[in-house]
């Protein structure tokens, strides 16, 4: 499994830090079947109930990376705070929806646990996944998709240098406003 620690937020305003931690195809499986206990030690991370509310996720992502090796450290991590003491609990999940595309995109998606929203997690996860992306050089854009009715994720990309850049319909989410930002921001952009 891969650690990314994103010890510097790109936008430099997040207060929380954040290891992603790759979750492979053994805690895939195990989250899949329901397993937290499996799953967490698979990971190497403490899981909580919230990780078994979408195990479809977890099916498919566990699915796409036994079809393809290729995408390891694209797909899905637990995102663990960088400086909790005690174990290493994960605050939510973060990922990308594959590896780059033949244009150097990717695509981030994140959540965090009920019991740890409104804490500044979604920000360092966000940065983590840029901090993430910035480490293969074939990356040139990252996408975020949110809903218009999701103030709370469209707050969270402000500060990130984002920009709205159109939207599409997703049959299983519906309207999806698409913001993209170069994977290092020109100089002379701080992100805000």
């Amino acid at each position: 499994m891969t650690d990314i620690d994103a010890s510097a937020d790109p936008a430099g305003r997040s207060a929380r830090r954040v290891r992603l931690v790759e979750l492979g195809v053994p805690a895939l499986a195990a989250l899949a079947d329901g397993d937290l206990a499996a799953a967490g030690e698979a990971a190497g991370a403490e899981l909580g109930p919230y990780f078994l509310g979408e195990t479809w996720w977890w099916r498919l992502r566990q699915s796409q990376l036994q079809d393809d090796p290729h995408r390891a450290g694209w797909l899905a991590h637990a995102a663990v705070d960088a400086e909790a003491d005690g174990p290493s609990a994960a605050v939510g999940f973060a990922s990308f929806h594959g590896p780059p595309d033949d244009h150097g995109m990717v695509e981030i998606g994140y959540a965090v646990a009920p019991e740890f929203r409104r804490r500044g997690y979604a920000r360092a996860i966000v940065a983590a996944l840029i901090v993430r992306a910035a480490t293969a050089p074939e990356v040139t854009t990252v996408r975020a998709a949110i809903s218009p009715d999701n103030p709370a994720s469209l707050a969270v990309i402000a500060g990130f240098g984002f920009e709205h850049v159109g939207q599409q319909w997703e049959k299983a989410d519906g309207l999806e406003y698409l913001y993209e930002r170069p994977v290092v921001l020109s100089p002379g952009r701080s992100g805000t």
